[in-house]
């Protein structure tokens, strides 16, 4: 069971982790133009959810420069499209994953991911498509209200790289306790804050995430850059950047950082604060290394 400080909400932070991986000769086309990219869902664990299910019609990915863009825009690549919506709980994914496709698309930068889902019947009794259950009452099937989710797509940001001849491969990662936002008369909204994007170097059988805080509470920040760094190596596994946002009396923005197990420094530098290095952590596969709160000093 997570600590209760690991599952505090966090409402508009979002990070993109990107892994730095290659597999070079491997997918793309002979032109260097192209890359594959494989999509893969997995999901954290919840203290109060027991299921949180969600029917899939469609994921399109948006480049960067288009984030505008109608759903239908031919510029948008579609990654898959299920004729019968792809039914997921994403709570009995955790520490694995589910694939959900893959796509040779031009390469470059890509900023959002858009999940076009099953809209709920409506009519009194009609089962759920989009819904949760919570650990008190696992049988009573709540659904959970997507109005955007339906109509435009769950617009999940972050920038990630499709690379040329390579396969890219990208994890859409649900925090259950902030993508689920109770409205207090029983209902439950599905929102795109508690939603990451987490470029790996490949589907991972089983990986570890080291996770924590960055926050501040005397002076305002916008983003960071964090990267993760193996023993005896100058070089990231993993860099990418994270967005704070105003919660409970401090700028704030949490992390998860997916990579295999091993030992890792954690790097941070955000404009205005002086750098950052945790102490070397240990990190298993399958499991989750908390980093608690990391607090930014103000440069001098």
């Amino acid at each position: 069971m997570q600590k209760p400080h690991l599952l505090r909400l966090f409402f508009a932070s979002l990070f993109v982790l990107l892994l730095l991986f290659q597999f070079p000769g491997c997918g793309g086309s002979s032109s260097g133009s192209k890359g594959t990219l494989k999509v893969g869902i997995t999901d954290k664990p919840s203290d109060a959810y027991q299921n949180l299910v969600i029917a899939i019609r469609e994921i399109r990915l948006v480049p960067a420069g288009m984030e505008s863009a109608r759903d239908d825009d031919p510029g948008l690549p579609l990654l898959a499209r299920f004729t019968t919506p792809r039914v997921i709980d994403v709570l009995q994914l955790q520490f694995v994953q589910q694939a959900l496709g893959e796509v040779v698309l031009p390469a470059g930068i890509y900023n959002q991911v858009r999940l076009t889902l099953e809209p709920n019947p409506g009519g009194q009794g009609a089962e759920p498509a989009n819904y949760l259950t919570l650990k008190v009452a696992p049988l009573e099937k709540i659904p959970l209200k997507t109005p955007s989710g339906q109509q435009s797509g769950l617009k999940i940001l972050g920038r990630f790289e499709v690379k040329a001849g390579v396969i890219n491969a990208l994890l859409i990662d649900f925090d259950p306790n902030t993508a689920v936002v109770p409205r207090g008369n029983g209902d439950y909204n599905l929102k795109p804050t508690g939603i990451r994007l987490v470029q790996t170097s490949d589907y991972l059988a089983d990986f570890g995430s080291l996770t924590g805080t960055v926050a501040s509470t005397f002076k305002d920040w916008s983003s960071a850059t964090l990267s993760v760094v193996p023993q005896g190596s100058s070089t990231p596994i993993a860099a990418g950047r994270l967005f704070s946002s105003y919660t409970s009396g401090r700028w704030q923005a949490p992390f998860s950082a997916f990579v295999p197990g091993g030992t890792y420094r954690v790097h941070l530098q955000a404009s205005r604060f002086n750098p950052y290095s945790s102490p070397l952590t240990q990190l298993d596969k399958g499991k989750e290394t908390p980093l608690g709160d990391i607090i930014l000093v103000p440069a001098p």
